[in-house]
């Protein structure tokens, strides 16, 4: 394996590096678009309920492969052509946005409603109310399960190969293919896999902890 590391590591790093960078793209591509949805479900007007709700049960209720062939080969039928990382990123962004969106829904529940309802009588603004009172109280209570989100991600990172993006999956399958030792190439793609989850966890219980100690204090 250690032949195999040593050979075929820059490829298989920059294919980690388009992992990451899709991953990521998408994660923050998706977290206003998110948070939008949770504010219109929880508007209580019946046309902004309904429409994030056939979003949310589109997104999350259809595969994510066959979104993003969708999402990659509907432009050309209109006669417009994607770059395979945009399209990805395109993809993975308006998947994300629905699971965020329920995640941000419930941390705005959370918060205490007479501080809005106090914050609205001080003459402040519904943008105001959102970014300085609801969302950094509900921070803290939805980090864990966005940290659990954005692994979901970079796993769900793993079907844009399908699309012919370069990430580390893609790699891996042409090492193979070259090197006619499938068995340890996905290993050590798995491996990398594992190393990301382990670090994303570990700055998530982090933070977590720094959170709870800031508001303790």
């Amino acid at each position: 394996m250690w032949d195999l590391i040593a050979q075929n590591g820059a490829v298989l790093l920059d294919g980690l590096a388009v992992t990451l960078a899709i991953s990521g793209a998408a994660l923050l591509v998706g977290c206003p678009l998110g948070v939008f949805l949770a504010r219109a479900t929880l508007s209580g007007r019946p046309i902004a309920v309904a429409t994030s709700g056939l979003y949310r049960s589109f997104w999350r209720g259809t595969p994510i492969l066959v979104q993003l062939l969708i999402v990659f080969y509907l432009p050309a039928a209109l006669g417009l052509t994607l770059v395979p990382t945009i399209a990805a990123i395109i993809g993975l962004s308006l998947n994300t946005a629905a699971f965020q969106s329920e995640i941000y829904r419930a941390g705005l529940v959370a918060v205490p409603a007479g501080q809005s309802e106090a914050a609205r009588m001080l003459g402040l603004s519904r943008r105001a109310i959102l970014l300085r009172i609801e969302l950094p109280q509900a921070v803290r209570l939805m980090l864990p399960a966005l940290v659990g989100e954005a692994l979901t991600l970079i796993k769900n990172s793993s079907l844009v190969s399908v699309i012919a993006v370069t990430e580390i999956t893609w790699r891996a399958q042409q090492i193979a293919s070259a090197t006619f030792r499938p068995l340890e190439t996905y290993a050590i793609a798995l491996i990398a896999y594992l190393a990301i989850a382990a670090l994303l966890a570990g700055a998530g219980l982090l933070l977590e902890r720094r959170l709870a100690s800031a508001g303790r204090s």
